[in-house]
Protein backbone atom coordinates (compact mmCIF):
# COMPACT_ATOMS: atom_id res chain seq x y z
CA UNK A 1 0.00 0.00 0.00
CA UNK A 2 1.75 3.58 -0.99
CA UNK A 3 1.00 6.54 1.06
CA UNK A 4 -0.31 9.47 -0.63
CA UNK A 5 1.81 12.67 -0.57
CA UNK A 6 -0.60 15.16 0.13
CA UNK A 7 1.37 18.43 -0.37
CA UNK A 8 -1.59 21.07 0.14
CA UNK A 9 -0.97 21.75 3.86
CA UNK A 10 -3.55 21.97 6.69
CA UNK A 11 -6.63 23.34 5.59
CA UNK A 12 -7.95 26.39 6.30
CA UNK A 13 -10.49 27.59 8.79
CA UNK A 14 -13.58 28.12 8.15
CA UNK A 15 -14.32 31.63 8.10
CA UNK A 16 -17.17 32.01 10.45
CA UNK A 17 -20.67 33.35 9.27
CA UNK A 18 -21.17 37.23 9.77
CA UNK A 19 -23.62 37.50 12.70
CA UNK A 20 -27.19 38.47 11.89
CA UNK A 21 -28.29 41.89 12.71
CA UNK A 22 -31.05 41.06 15.66
CA UNK A 23 -34.09 42.95 14.58
CA UNK A 24 -35.88 45.26 17.22
CA UNK A 25 -39.40 43.85 18.89
CA UNK A 26 -42.09 45.22 17.51
CA UNK A 27 -42.90 46.35 20.73
CA UNK A 28 -39.82 48.66 20.26
CA UNK A 29 -40.74 49.58 16.55
CA UNK A 30 -43.53 51.08 18.17
CA UNK A 31 -42.05 53.41 20.84
CA UNK A 32 -40.36 55.06 18.13
CA UNK A 33 -42.79 56.00 16.07
CA UNK A 34 -45.30 57.32 18.52
CA UNK A 35 -41.99 59.57 19.56
CA UNK A 36 -41.37 60.37 16.18
CA UNK A 37 -45.62 61.11 15.90
CA UNK A 38 -45.04 63.36 18.65
CA UNK A 39 -41.94 64.97 16.88
CA UNK A 40 -43.80 65.24 13.41
CA UNK A 41 -46.54 67.16 14.33
CA UNK A 42 -45.11 69.31 17.03
CA UNK A 43 -46.68 68.36 20.01
CA UNK A 44 -45.96 69.46 23.18
CA UNK A 45 -45.94 68.28 26.99
CA UNK A 46 -49.68 68.15 27.67
CA UNK A 47 -50.70 67.42 24.31
CA UNK A 48 -53.13 64.88 23.62
CA UNK A 49 -52.23 62.04 21.34
CA UNK A 50 -53.78 59.32 18.95
CA UNK A 51 -55.99 57.04 20.98
CA UNK A 52 -54.84 53.20 21.42
CA UNK A 53 -56.95 52.47 18.22
CA UNK A 54 -55.99 54.69 16.03
CA UNK A 55 -52.27 54.05 16.39
CA UNK A 56 -52.86 50.11 15.71
CA UNK A 57 -54.80 51.91 12.33
CA UNK A 58 -51.96 54.20 11.89
CA UNK A 59 -48.95 52.40 12.43
CA UNK A 60 -50.65 48.65 11.12
CA UNK A 61 -49.90 46.61 14.22
CA UNK A 62 -51.94 44.53 17.29
CA UNK A 63 -53.47 46.09 20.29
CA UNK A 64 -50.50 44.19 22.53
CA UNK A 65 -47.56 45.76 20.83
CA UNK A 66 -49.14 49.23 20.99
CA UNK A 67 -49.80 48.74 25.15
CA UNK A 68 -46.40 47.67 25.61
CA UNK A 69 -44.56 50.31 23.59
CA UNK A 70 -46.66 53.03 25.81
CA UNK A 71 -46.50 51.49 28.98
CA UNK A 72 -42.66 51.76 28.37
CA UNK A 73 -43.11 55.29 26.98
CA UNK A 74 -45.35 55.65 30.34
CA UNK A 75 -42.45 54.45 32.48
CA UNK A 76 -40.03 57.07 31.15
CA UNK A 77 -42.25 60.21 31.33
CA UNK A 78 -42.64 60.49 27.36
CA UNK A 79 -46.09 59.13 27.49
CA UNK A 80 -49.26 60.23 30.09
CA UNK A 81 -52.12 57.52 30.29
CA UNK A 82 -54.76 58.93 32.33
CA UNK A 83 -57.40 56.27 33.03
CA UNK A 84 -61.34 57.92 31.11
CA UNK A 85 -59.55 60.78 29.87
CA UNK A 86 -56.85 59.70 27.56
CA UNK A 87 -52.88 59.70 26.47
CA UNK A 88 -51.04 63.07 26.46
CA UNK A 89 -47.36 64.03 25.79
CA UNK A 90 -45.55 63.81 29.21
CA UNK A 91 -43.88 66.30 31.09
CA UNK A 92 -40.49 65.65 31.94
CA UNK A 93 -39.52 64.00 34.65
CA UNK A 94 -36.33 62.75 36.30
CA UNK A 95 -38.19 60.09 38.60
CA UNK A 96 -36.55 57.41 37.26
CA UNK A 97 -32.89 58.88 38.12
CA UNK A 98 -33.68 59.62 41.43
CA UNK A 99 -35.07 55.84 42.28
CA UNK A 100 -32.06 54.46 40.28
CA UNK A 101 -29.87 57.03 42.63
CA UNK A 102 -31.35 56.05 45.66
CA UNK A 103 -31.63 52.64 44.93
CA UNK A 104 -27.80 51.97 44.33
CA UNK A 105 -26.97 54.62 46.99
CA UNK A 106 -28.10 52.20 49.32
CA UNK A 107 -26.31 49.16 48.06
CA UNK A 108 -23.04 50.11 47.72
CA UNK A 109 -20.22 48.99 50.17
CA UNK A 110 -20.23 50.55 52.87
CA UNK A 111 -16.36 51.35 53.17
CA UNK A 112 -16.48 53.07 49.86
CA UNK A 113 -18.16 57.12 48.74
CA UNK A 114 -21.73 55.64 47.25
CA UNK A 115 -24.05 57.92 44.78
CA UNK A 116 -24.77 60.34 47.56
CA UNK A 117 -21.37 61.35 48.09
CA UNK A 118 -20.85 61.29 44.17
CA UNK A 119 -24.25 63.27 43.82
CA UNK A 120 -23.41 65.79 46.64
CA UNK A 121 -20.29 66.73 44.92
CA UNK A 122 -21.61 67.40 41.86
CA UNK A 123 -24.79 69.42 43.31
CA UNK A 124 -21.94 71.51 44.81
CA UNK A 125 -19.69 72.26 41.71
CA UNK A 126 -23.38 72.71 39.67
CA UNK A 127 -24.49 75.61 42.46
CA UNK A 128 -20.52 77.32 42.55
CA UNK A 129 -21.05 77.81 38.44
CA UNK A 130 -24.46 78.99 39.04
CA UNK A 131 -23.88 81.42 41.51
CA UNK A 132 -20.88 82.45 39.40
CA UNK A 133 -23.32 82.50 36.08
CA UNK A 134 -25.48 84.74 38.25
CA UNK A 135 -22.49 87.21 39.17
CA UNK A 136 -21.79 87.51 35.77
CA UNK A 137 -25.19 87.79 34.01
CA UNK A 138 -26.85 90.07 36.45
CA UNK A 139 -23.87 91.82 38.59
CA UNK A 140 -25.60 95.17 40.58
CA UNK A 141 -28.87 94.04 39.95
CA UNK A 142 -28.80 90.93 42.26
CA UNK A 143 -30.32 92.42 45.09
CA UNK A 144 -33.56 93.63 43.69
CA UNK A 145 -33.71 90.33 41.44
CA UNK A 146 -32.94 88.10 44.70
CA UNK A 147 -35.57 89.96 46.79
CA UNK A 148 -37.57 86.40 46.89
CA UNK A 149 -34.52 84.86 48.05
CA UNK A 150 -33.76 87.46 51.22
CA UNK A 151 -37.93 86.91 52.32
CA UNK A 152 -37.17 83.07 52.38
CA UNK A 153 -33.46 83.93 54.64
CA UNK A 154 -35.55 85.76 56.56
CA UNK A 155 -38.17 82.53 56.75
CA UNK A 156 -35.36 80.46 57.47
CA UNK A 157 -34.44 82.62 60.46
CA UNK A 158 -37.92 82.85 61.99
CA UNK A 159 -38.37 78.75 61.91
CA UNK A 160 -34.76 78.08 63.14
CA UNK A 161 -35.82 80.00 66.48
CA UNK A 162 -38.89 77.91 67.14
CA UNK A 163 -37.53 74.44 65.41
CA UNK A 164 -35.80 73.14 62.51
CA UNK A 165 -35.96 74.91 59.54
CA UNK A 166 -38.49 73.17 57.20
CA UNK A 167 -36.89 71.30 54.63
CA UNK A 168 -39.35 72.72 51.80
CA UNK A 169 -37.86 76.25 52.89
CA UNK A 170 -34.17 75.22 52.58
CA UNK A 171 -35.51 73.69 49.24
CA UNK A 172 -37.09 77.24 48.07
CA UNK A 173 -34.06 78.89 49.19
CA UNK A 174 -32.27 77.07 45.93
CA UNK A 175 -34.96 77.35 43.94
CA UNK A 176 -35.40 80.59 43.59
CA UNK A 177 -31.66 81.54 44.34
CA UNK A 178 -31.27 80.14 40.61
CA UNK A 179 -34.26 81.40 38.90
CA UNK A 180 -33.14 85.14 37.35
CA UNK A 181 -30.95 82.78 35.01
CA UNK A 182 -34.46 81.58 33.44
CA UNK A 183 -32.71 78.18 33.02
CA UNK A 184 -35.88 75.54 33.60
CA UNK A 185 -33.58 72.16 34.22
CA UNK A 186 -31.98 73.65 36.77
CA UNK A 187 -35.07 73.47 39.11
CA UNK A 188 -35.53 70.27 38.00
CA UNK A 189 -32.18 68.62 38.39
CA UNK A 190 -32.30 70.50 41.82
CA UNK A 191 -35.35 69.05 42.66
CA UNK A 192 -33.93 65.58 41.74
CA UNK A 193 -31.60 66.19 44.24
CA UNK A 194 -33.67 66.70 46.82
CA UNK A 195 -35.84 63.99 46.21
CA UNK A 196 -32.73 61.55 46.79
CA UNK A 197 -32.03 63.14 49.69
CA UNK A 198 -35.35 62.74 51.30
CA UNK A 199 -35.43 58.65 50.50
CA UNK A 200 -32.34 58.48 52.13
CA UNK A 201 -33.09 60.84 54.82
CA UNK A 202 -33.60 57.62 57.50
CA UNK A 203 -30.47 56.07 56.17
CA UNK A 204 -28.43 59.53 56.56
CA UNK A 205 -29.69 60.31 60.14
CA UNK A 206 -30.49 63.17 61.90
CA UNK A 207 -28.28 66.29 61.06
CA UNK A 208 -26.00 67.65 63.33
CA UNK A 209 -26.36 71.08 62.86
CA UNK A 210 -28.24 73.60 64.72
CA UNK A 211 -31.42 75.15 62.92
CA UNK A 212 -29.55 78.58 63.30
CA UNK A 213 -26.56 77.09 61.98
CA UNK A 214 -28.75 75.89 58.79
CA UNK A 215 -30.31 79.31 58.67
CA UNK A 216 -26.61 81.07 58.79
CA UNK A 217 -24.95 79.19 56.37
CA UNK A 218 -27.97 80.14 53.73
CA UNK A 219 -27.34 83.56 54.82
CA UNK A 220 -24.14 83.70 54.05
CA UNK A 221 -24.56 82.15 50.60
CA UNK A 222 -27.03 85.20 49.86
CA UNK A 223 -24.89 87.40 50.94
CA UNK A 224 -21.77 86.59 49.14
CA UNK A 225 -23.62 86.61 45.88
CA UNK A 226 -25.09 89.85 46.09
CA UNK A 227 -21.96 91.49 47.03
CA UNK A 228 -20.50 89.44 43.92
CA UNK A 229 -17.74 88.06 46.02
CA UNK A 230 -16.63 84.83 44.23
CA UNK A 231 -14.23 83.36 46.77
CA UNK A 232 -17.13 83.85 49.75
CA UNK A 233 -19.51 82.19 47.59
CA UNK A 234 -17.16 79.12 47.36
CA UNK A 235 -16.58 79.26 51.16
CA UNK A 236 -20.13 79.80 51.82
CA UNK A 237 -21.15 76.78 49.52
CA UNK A 238 -18.36 74.35 50.79
CA UNK A 239 -19.68 75.34 54.49
CA UNK A 240 -23.64 74.64 53.42
CA UNK A 241 -22.36 71.37 52.53
CA UNK A 242 -20.32 70.06 54.98
CA UNK A 243 -23.14 68.47 57.22
CA UNK A 244 -24.22 66.21 54.09
CA UNK A 245 -20.32 65.08 53.65
CA UNK A 246 -20.24 64.65 58.00
CA UNK A 247 -23.42 62.42 57.91
CA UNK A 248 -22.69 60.41 54.88
CA UNK A 249 -18.55 59.78 56.76
CA UNK A 250 -20.80 58.42 59.50
CA UNK A 251 -23.08 56.38 57.86
CA UNK A 252 -19.51 55.04 56.14
CA UNK A 253 -18.14 54.40 59.48
CA UNK A 254 -15.36 56.90 59.16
Amino acid sequence: MTLRDDRRGPAAPATPAPARRRRPSRALEVQEAVKEIIVRRGLAAGDPLPTETELMEELDTGRNSVREALKALQAVGIVDIRHGFGMFVGQMSLSGLVDELAFHSRISPQDEPNHLAHLTEIREVLENGLASRLIDRHGGALEELLGPVREVVEQMEAESLVGAVAPETDRRFHDLLYRPLGNPLVGRLLGAFWQVYYQLSDDLGTPDESPEYVARKHRDIYTAVIEQDRAAVEAAMSAHFAGIRTRLDRLRGA
